[in-house]
């Protein structure tokens, strides 16, 4: 379990983790989750105690555990990260031990391997009494004979680089591809080729079946020294050690159930998919973020991961250009200082507010004891809790594009155009309000009542205290009208560097009857492109700021329910003398009640 009870210097004796000038966010990551291994770490790696995983693909990784120091004071990690520029960091946890110098490097490691081949089962067993058959080089027949297996020599790598041009670099061993053979008449020396079986004989004829095999990897040296101020190398033992840092290819995508009881209250419940293509993971604890720290060096890799291995890592992931590259994104910045309480996979986790905690402007929850191979996938409940709604109607309708710019559409924009344009309609919606501690994070969501299904929708991020709504369905039983008019039009009101402009003054009204036989409460969103002058029945009006907001003609994609207006270079007089209004009106409608909805606008055009 995470540690929360001790300060950094409590956790980590003097000395332990230094130089860790680590930012705020990411200190508390460093508390150790469980005690480290008893044993020095047999294959070079480090397993990882705890991970930090955000929304976009990046992950704050610590790994911790004790590691073999060789007499030169030498501790050898296998596993080479490909962390984000600056975020790399590594250090001691033993009383008067510090790490004084980490080298990445590509070296000879001996690996050891099952012999699967004649030749390597030969090499497994030098000393080893055999019974050979050997095929003579004329058309004879094979030769049995019984031997005594020789160890065939090896160019060492020494050898190898001493005979190399310098600056070749490392070198891999060569062992003979002869097989020697002690015999009473001496050594027999022969190709591989002309053995056609052997017999291992004695007591115990099992032979060995793995041997070591130098091969090239990918390292980690961490030089050990003991701290003082003549910082000697510390000599043959171990030593308990950490790395940190932070990497892309590990995410979580979050999805919502919403079950409506239909008087008022919602159960939400919070499930996280989880995407490894980082790491290994065995039995840690997983801190699934709400919210992105910023990384400013995120799109660059840090030299300690060798140029090859990030090469690897941008071929193998992409996720800023998937679907869902940005859809999670919160691009939320803080600091953290907790996790909060945990949250085990396995069934649905119950707990509400108190399934995880926030800090600042980040909120984590904690999953203990998760595994999770790399190239697997999860899916794990990870929290549930009630919030209020209530139903609503909203209906919002969008302006259309201007007499001149309707001439340059082509059959298909004018399609489409058509189906955006024809009789709108509601929509009934609800509207979560966020009393829980925790927020909402934007995610795919699905409503359902009694068991069914309503719709899916896609949740934005709600703070406590906030409310969000989610479109459920099309309201056939709220019938909707629409009219639209001119009343004046005054040639030459405006003069654009020589270019007369003429005024076109509008009236329009919305009717609404509601048909489904019980009360409803409707929000009606009128936008217009022009100046609106006047709205009735209670409507507020707002005029859009379309010198810096460039989305409301089309810079940035157009608004939801007008992706026209980002299909035409819009004149440089729009933005002069034509603005962009909205009218809004909250209504309430009883059985069979009609209403009717009255507004005035100006536009300008040529």
């Amino acid at each position: 379990m995470l540690r929360r009870d001790c300060a950094p210097s409590a956790c980590f004796p003097t000395g332990a983790w230094r130089p860790l000038l680590v930012p705020a966010f990411l200190l508390w990551a460093l508390l150790p989750v469980a005690s480290a291994a008893a044993d020095p770490t047999a294959a070079g790696g480090l397993p990882v105690r705890e991970v930090s995983v955000f929304k976009d693909g990046h992950a704050f990784v610590v790994h911790r555990g004790t590691v073999a120091v060789d007499a030169a004071g030498a501790a050898v990690l296998r596993h080479l990260p490909a962390p984000v520029l600056g975020t790399f960091w590594a250090g001691a946890n033993d009383e008067g031990v510090a790490v004084a110098a980490v080298t990445a490097s590509r070296n000879p490691v001996v690996v050891e391997r099952t012999a699967l081949t004649l030749k390597e089962l030969i090499d497994a067993n030098p000393g080893a009494k055999l019974l050979v058959t050997e095929i003579p080089p004329a058309s004879r027949d094979p030769i049995p004979y019984e031997a005594t297996l020789l160890a065939a020599p090896v160019q060492t790598s020494a050898e190898l680089e001493a005979l190399a041009p310098p600056g070749e670099g490392a070198k891999l061993p060569v062992a003979s591809d002869l097989v020697f053979l002690a015999t009473d008449e001496g050594t027999r020396v022969i190709p591989l080729s002309r053995i056609q079986d052997v017999t291992f004989l004695g007591a115990n004829p099992a032979p060995a079946t793995t041997l070591g095999r130098a091969e090239f990897r990918n390292t980690l040296t961490l030089r050990m020294v003991r701290r003082g101020a003549a910082a000697e190398p510390l000599t043959a033992g171990e030593a308990d050690v950490g790395l940190m840092y932070v990497q892309r290819g590990l995410r979580w995508i979050p999805s919502y159930r919403i079950e409506l009881d239909g008087k008022g209250q919602a159960r939400v419940i919070l499930q996280a998919t989880l995407v490894n293509d980082l790491i290994d993971l065995d039995d840690v604890t997983c801190n699934l973020v709400v919210g992105v720290p910023t990384f400013a060096l995120k799109g660059s890799a840090d030299p300690i991961g060798l140029e090859q291995t990030a090469a690897r890592l941008a071929q193998a992931i992409d996720l800023g250009n998937g679907r869902f590259g940005n859809s999670f994104s919160n691009a939320m910045m803080s600091q953290v200082a907790g996790g909060g309480a945990a949250v085990a996979p396995g069934p649905e986790a119950e707990g509400g507010e108190s399934a995880g905690e926030k800090t600042e402007d980040l909120f984590v929850f904690a999953l203990a004891h998760l595994s999770l191979k790399k190239g697997e996938r999860m899916v794990v409940p990870v929290s549930t809790t009630t919030l209020p709604y209530r139903d609503f109607f909203k209906l919002e309708i969008p302006f259309v594009p201007p007499t001149d710019l309707i001439q340059r559409m082509d059959p298909r924009q004018g399609a489409e155009l058509a189906r955006l344009m024809a009789a709108p309609k509601a929509v009934h919606t609800i509207r979560l309000s966020n009393t829980a501690k925790a927020p909402l994070t934007t995610g795919p969501a699905l409503v359902m009542r009694d068991g069914r299904v309503l719709a899916q929708g896609m949740l934005s991020y709600t703070s406590p205290g906030a409310e969000a709504d989610l479109a459920v369905t099309t309201a056939v039983d709220i019938r909707v009208t629409k009219e639209d008019r001119e009343t004046k039009r005054t040639p030459n009101a405006q003069n654009w560097n020589g270019e007369q402009l003429a005024r076109v003054d509008l009236e329009g009204s919305i009717g609404l009857v509601n048909l489904r036989g019980k009360p409803v409460d409707i929000e009606v969103v009128r936008n217009c492109l022009g100046n609106v002058t006047e709205a009735g029945q209670g409507g507020r009006v707002e005029m859009l700021n379309v010198l810096e907001d460039l989305t409301l003609l089309g810079d940035g994609g157009g608004p939801s329910g007008m992706p026209w207006v980002g299909w035409f270079n819009w004149p440089p007089w729009w933005r002069q003398f034509n603005g962009v209004g909205r009218i809004r009106w909250d209504l309430r409608l009883e059985p069979g009640q009609k209403a009717e909805l009255g507004y005035q606008w100006h536009s300008y055009g040529r």
